[in-house]
């Protein structure tokens, strides 16, 4: 058997490599929520790494929220890097295999093509300044691990996101306002926990760096436009979003991951 923890284990990705663990009967799973786990607690991270021999960690642990990372970068930072340096060096210590989960929100949207893993990060908010420094960390620390980017995360069944604010507005015939100066891949966390979990089984790709999205580029206006159709939902009360509007933080116009 092939030992896994799971880290965040009470978030969208966490919970959708919960649903999914069945399919892969030559992995064992211990999923820890923050509670049971936080990563910005050295003795925390101990103590879980006592519950087996850990071959891989995949760490779904991280603070997401962009509007706030903004006004309180500190709190970001402790997370996305503190903690994620905390976790790369018990992964170390453990001779276990890192498998973290970070952002499109790494570039800076200026880019008229997708981004590579060749292109150089330049994010312009703190949540992806945060995600950044994580990576960096990981990069100086392991030499085994694998840094997944991916974009515009959601699940149709757990948590709080885009696909089930869309979905929820839809159903009580609200006015729905949305962007369409943003363009990035809407990425089901069913596909990126079944590639996370191909990795492991697999085993054959190199470690370092991925960027793995579901590869249909969107506005966030087309997003909400799919999510309504693929219910079959009126879609009549979907508008564009003021493009003078504004929000706290910046957000790369281009957040493509080839």
């Amino acid at each position: 058997m092939i030992n896994i923890l799971v880290t965040g284990a009470s978030g969208q990705l966490g919970k959708t490599l919960n649903d999914v663990k069945l399919e892969y009967p030559k992995l064992d799973f211990v999923f820890l929520d923050s509670k049971q786990l936080d990563i910005t607690d050295n003795l925390s991270i101990e103590k879980a790494f006592t519950l087996a021999n850990f071959d891989f960690c995949i760490n779904c642990a991280a603070y997401t929220n962009v509007e706030q990372s903004e006004k309180t970068p500190e709190n970001a930072f402790k997370v996305n890097a503190e903690g994620v340096k905390n976790l790369a060096l018990a992964c170390k210590e453990n001779n276990t295999t890192l498998i973290h989960i970070s952002t499109d929100y790494v570039f800076d949207g200026k880019k008229s093509e997708p981004y590579t893993i060749e292109d150089t990060p330049n994010p312009i908010n703190e949540y992806g300044k945060s995600k950044l420094a994580g990576e960096k960390y990981i990069q100086e620390i392991l030499d085994r691990y694998y840094i997944i980017r991916t974009s515009w995360l959601y699940s149709k069944i757990h948590g709080k996101n885009f696909y089930k604010t869309i979905l929820e507005k839809a159903k009580k015939g609200d006015l729905i306002k949305v962007t369409d100066r943003q363009i990035g891949c809407p990425t089901d966390t069913i596909n990126l926990s079944k590639f996370i979990l191909g990795l492991i089984i697999n085993h054959s790709s190199k470690f370092g760096m991925f960027h793995y999205t579901d590869n249909k580029p969107l506005t966030w206006y087309g997003f909400a436009k799919s999510i309504i159709s693929y219910n079959k939902m009126d879609s009549s009360k979907l508008l564009v979003l003021d493009r003078n509007y504004r929000t706290f933080a910046n957000r790369p116009k281009n957040s493509i991951l080839n």
